[in-house]
């Protein structure tokens, strides 16, 4: 028997195939109502914030936009729209940017019908999800991070400022120039800082001070986002990590 009040679900993705296979799963189930679908970000933002569904159900890359910012966006015009995304990516810095956006779930796109269901029966209920394969990575991309985060803190108030400046993208000489250092001694302490943040290359200093760097200016570095809030029925353990 139908539910008397279906969740009323929106798919976002550009590929046909997909997006109309998911429709059609979700149409077997009762307790689900597809309310409409797009391949486009655009269009899917407006018709979303028309409808008004439970769930967006969307794609992390589209060819007009992503569903990371659809998340954003119609979150920001109505929270009471849950998101989750469906990927084929398994990228911690993308998870990360879904939890900022507001997503309820991050799950990949190799799930099982049947726990696609249930996760976006769970969603609807207020739990959030994230398929265990992303969820590790997660996890040690955050304990990367952390550790950084302390070797930063310890690093002496010169050394902050050149590690900061690194993320400017400024060469050795630029930096001396600006702080008025032999360039000699900026290349002796970016070596240090390459070797204490256990990092090769410059660039890879510059990804993680952008990452570090905190609102104020890069006084300070930034918090990192915190983990997803939620439990999962025993049943769906076996699919599904809920952090938190």
């Amino acid at each position: 028997m139908a539910a008397q009040n279906p969740i009323r679900v929106y798919i976002v993705d550009d590929h046909e195939v997909v997006r109309r296979g998911v429709a059609s799963l979700l149409e077997t189930d009762p307790e689900l109502e597809v309310v409409g679908q797009s391949g486009s970000a655009q269009v899917a933002l407006r018709e979303i914030l028309e409808l008004r569904p439970d769930i967006a159900v969307l794609d992390a890359n589209l060819a007009d936009g992503t569903g990371v910012d659809i998340c954003r966006e119609m979150r920001s015009v109505d929270p009471n729209i849950k998101g989750l995304i469906l990927t084929t990516y398994d990228d911690p810095d993308a998870i990360s940017a879904a939890i900022l956006a507001g997503a309820s779930g991050y799950v990949l796109k190799k799930i099982e019908g049947n726990s696609l269901l249930n996760g976006i029966k769970l969603v609807a209920g207020g739990h959030s999800l994230i398929d265990p394969a992303v969820a590790s990575r997660v996890v040690e991309q955050m304990e990367m991070q952390r550790k950084s985060l302390d070797v930063v803190c310890e690093l002496t108030p010169q050394q902050r400022k050149i590690f900061f400046l690194i993320a400017e993208g400024m060469t050795n000489r630029q930096i001396a120039e600006k702080l008025y250092l032999a360039e000699k001694t900026v290349k002796n302490h970016v070596t240090g800082l390459l070797s204490r943040l256990g990092l090769q290359h410059r660039t890879q200093a510059a990804l993680l001070a952008v990452r570090l760097r905190g609102a104020d200016g890069g006084a300070e570095p930034a918090p990192m986002p915190a983990p997803m809030q939620g439990s999962v029925p025993g049943s769906m353990r076996q699919q599904y990590t809920a952090a938190g």
